[in-house]
């Protein structure tokens, strides 16, 4: 009896400690690790990876491995629920190098902050009762909006199409023109599960400040997400009509935040020749 305690505890020693290795973030299950430095979009779906090694084998010739994924961003707030599940398969003598493989699927959720995040894998081998963790950096390339602790409009920006990715740098159009105007709200406050009940209403100034138009129903965003969204993008599009007199015009967009018993006016300028 001796002798086969001290045998198990010098295999104990002999054996190679519990540890994830291999990490690999792709864009497709399965597919080819992405380069160190690739920057993902919001909304993208990461397909995550890695190999479980060092384990122990039970009597029975089987393996035991508890795990679980979870992604956070740089302040330590989780994007997605926690992601959990076993591993029990048995070993033969052909599978001794054999490594068991840890997957899962990574949303990125469509409004958040560009920057540095992190998947963290948490491992158990419940045959050996011992434990690994593993951190897996990866970046996001984001919209970039200033927070703000009260309710605020940021990055006003006129369009010609609504598809156009590049702002004009001069607001100005001609009859018959389409006029988009995009912004960022944000600096609202949550209710349970990360809700926000956001609206805006706006309304189109002549050069003196008179209301030539005002849209008759406000634009509305109340959601809940796991994730708390940090901004809600607006947008608004009007078309220059034939008589429309030349001159400065102001779009001003009245803002309210119900949850958080805000209100906040923003004002943007374009000009029609």
């Amino acid at each position: 009896m001796r002798l086969v305690l001290v045998l198990a505890f010098l295999t104990s020693l002999s054996a190679a400690p519990l540890e994830l290795v291999r990490p690999i973030i792709s864009d497709s299950e399965d597919g080819a690790a992405l380069p160190s430095g690739f920057e993902h979009r919001p909304g993208e779906t990461l397909f995550f990876s890695c190999r479980v090694a060092g384990y122990q084998k039970g009597p029975d010739e089987k393996i035991r491995l508890a795990y679980s994924v979870q992604a956070f961003d740089s302040k330590g707030v989780a994007l997605d629920e926690l992601f959990k599940n076993e591993i029990s398969d048995e070993i033969t003598p052909q599978d001794k190098e054999w490594m068991p493989k840890i997957r899962t699927e990574i949303p990125v959720p469509p409004l958040i902050a560009p920057g540095a995040y992190r998947i963290e894998v948490h491992a158990e081998d419940l045959v050996a009762k011992t434990k690994t963790d593993l951190t897996v950096p990866f970046e996001v390339r984001g919209h970039e909006v200033a927070p703000s602790d009260t309710l605020v409009v940021r990055n006003s920006r006129f369009y010609r199409g609504e598809e156009d990715t590049q702002a004009l740098e001069r607001p100005v159009y001609r009859a018959g023109d389409a006029v988009w105007l995009k912004f960022d709200i944000t600096g609202f406050r949550y209710g349970p599960k990360n809700k926000i009940d956001v609206n805006y209403v706006s309304s189109i100034l002549d050069s003196s400040g008179k209301v030539l138009w005002t849209q008759p129903e406000p634009t509305s965003e109340q959601t809940e997400s796991f994730y708390p969204k940090l901004y809600v993008p607006a947008v608004f599009s009007i078309t220059v009509q034939p008589n429309t007199r030349p001159g400065p015009y102001t779009i001003a967009a009245q803002v309210k935040d119900s949850l958080g018993n805000q209100t906040y006016e923003a004002k943007a300028t374009f000009t029609v020749e």
